[in-house]
């Protein structure tokens, strides 16, 4: 998700959004008039969106089998893969 896309969600009298080359937003409603928004909410809205994209699980098959070979072989390469994906990835503060 951009910033823009976090102004709109946010704001629904906001439908369009417009960047210069200078990265200034400047969001607009549907007769063109400008729009105030809250940055760091939109910001917010971003970085939680990119929490769920980043944190990314191996397969429901993969996660399986691994849970199969622990229980075979005694090890814990599942528990270990979770955690690496929970440790590369925390979650945002609230």
């Amino acid at each position: 998700m951009t910033l823009q896309d976090a102004i709109i969600e946010l704001n629904e009298s906001v439908v369009t959004v417009k960047t210069t080359a200078e990265n200034v937003i400047t969001a607009y409603d549907e007769e063109g008039n400008e729009v105030s928004y809250n940055t760091e909410e939109a910001q917010a809205l971003v970085d939680s969106k990119q929490y769920i994209e980043d944190r990314q699980y191996p397969s429901i098959g993969e996660q399986l089998d691994m849970q199969y070979w622990d229980a075979v072989n005694g090890t814990t390469t599942w528990k270990d893969a979770i955690a690496q994906v929970k440790a590369d990835n925390p979650k945002p503060q609230e």
